[in-house]
């Protein structure tokens, strides 16, 4: 059997796992790793195989040295690049920008146009560079395969891909609608018409991924038409710590009457907004908790966070004129129960029906929550990055 080495590398961290692309949705992968707080005194790698998990504790100077030492950590368990056969190593690009719409093999003039890319996603492309490099140096003889965020995202209308901005500062600053979780929402999109027993081509549907960071996308016959995340993640559904739309007078207004910097407006939008500035946590089991201790703050967040999100079910629903399903995925989708239910409320007469005992059924299989009678399906389906992650590398460096 060969597997593919996925690697996500963030700016202090690094998540990897061990896949067989042959593998459900819902299969644990064999191995799975995370490199954790690189460059600070006290780092960690922890790895899990076949479900047992350990953890060394050590200073982790950089992606080099935390990468091979996990490396060192996997061969030790039987299951590193000693002793298994990988056949690509595939990596999480988050910006592709208008470059690039399909998985590439990477050389050096791909990590020169990643690079190129770095002004569209300053936070995130660095660091995924850093990984492409570091897991190259070390293994130098396996393919390496870029899969990108924003791919499946690439071919949207321009209607819904472009922004009404002057033509020309749009042109010359690449500014238009990425979108992201594009792995996610096409991942989703592909199962569902398995679950339902329809023709992929001719499936209309809404894919909600809501995680800490979420977003919807109108699918139309296997196509992206429209997506909530625009030039950054930080656009469209209200979020853990990211504020979703807003008015970008906000923005004057606080450089303006605060006399915050483009910076500190930055890390507020970013970091300090979304569930977690309206409430103190961004977690929504913490926020559920609240609720329940009838917390206003927390059931004020929580009716914003709701309402933003049928604002985009709903437009969708008119984008794509006809709609066979909505799907559920991600952290909060897949888990939260009161989330789905109120998502979807009293919307029969659209012919949308949740049946409530099997929105109830707590499942990591794939799944449908609606009435046999509903219109429209309503499932829950888990993504898994990682897997369509290398099944994307496994078609390109296999056939």
């Amino acid at each position: 059997m060969m597997y593919c080495l996925v690697i996500n590398s963030g700016s202090s961290s690094i998540k990897f796992q061990i896949v067989d692309p042959e593998s459900s949705a819902t299969d644990e992968p064999l191995a799975s790793g995370l490199v954790e707080q690189i460059g600070e005194p006290q780092g960690a790698i922890n790895i899990t195989v076949e479900g047992e998990k350990s953890r060394e504790e050590l200073e982790v100077v950089n992606h080099t040295q935390g990468l091979k030492r996990a490396f060192e950590l996997l061969d030790a368990r039987g299951v590193g690049p000693s002793q298994l056969d990988f056949f690509a190593v595939g990596h999480r690009v988050v910006h592709g920008g208008k470059l690039f719409s399909e998985p590439v093999l990477i050389d050096a003039q791909i990590e020169s146009m990643i690079e190129d890319l770095i002004p569209l996603a300053p936070l995130h492309n660095p660091a995924n560079l850093d990984g492409i490099r570091v897991a190259r140096e070390i293994l130098p003889d396996l393919p390496h395969v870029a899969v990108f965020d924003t791919a499946f995202f690439n071919h949207m209308p321009p209607a819904a891909a472009l922004y009404a901005i002057n033509n020309e500062v749009a042109s010359q600053y690449d500014i238009r609608r990425y979108g992201f979780h594009g792995t996610s929402h096409e991942f989703i999109s592909q199962q569902v018409p398995k679950v339902l027993g329809r023709d992929p081509e001719h499936t209309r549907q809404i894919t909600l991924h809501l995680g800490n960071g979420a977003s919807a996308a109108a699918v139309h016959n296997g196509r992206a038409m429209d997506t909530s995340m625009g030039l950054t993640p930080l656009a469209g559904l209200v979020m853990g710590t990211r504020t979703g739309d807003i008015d970008p007078g906000i923005i004057f207004h606080l450089a303006r009457e605060a006399q915050m910097s483009i910076d500190e407006i930055d890390v507020l939008l970013n970091k300090k907004s979304g569930v977690k500035g309206l409430a103190g946590v961004n977690d929504f089991r913490a926020l559920r908790e609240m609720i329940d201790d009838g917390n206003s703050d927390a059931w004020l967040a929580y009716n914003i966070y709701i309402h933003q999100l049928r604002r985009f079910i709903g437009s969708y629903m008119i984008i794509l004129g006809r709609v066979d399903a909505i799907t559920f995925a991600a952290g909060v989708g897949e888990n939260d129960v009161e989330v789905r239910a109120d998502a979807l409320a009293d919307l029969e007469v659209y012919g949308i029906k949740i049946d409530p005992e099997r929105n109830a059924v707590r499942s990591d299989e794939p799944r449908e929550i609606s009435t046999d009678d509903s219109t429209v399906k309503v499932l829950v389906v888990p993504t898994n990055e990682e897997l369509a992650i290398a099944q994307k590398a496994a078609a390109l460096t296999q056939g």
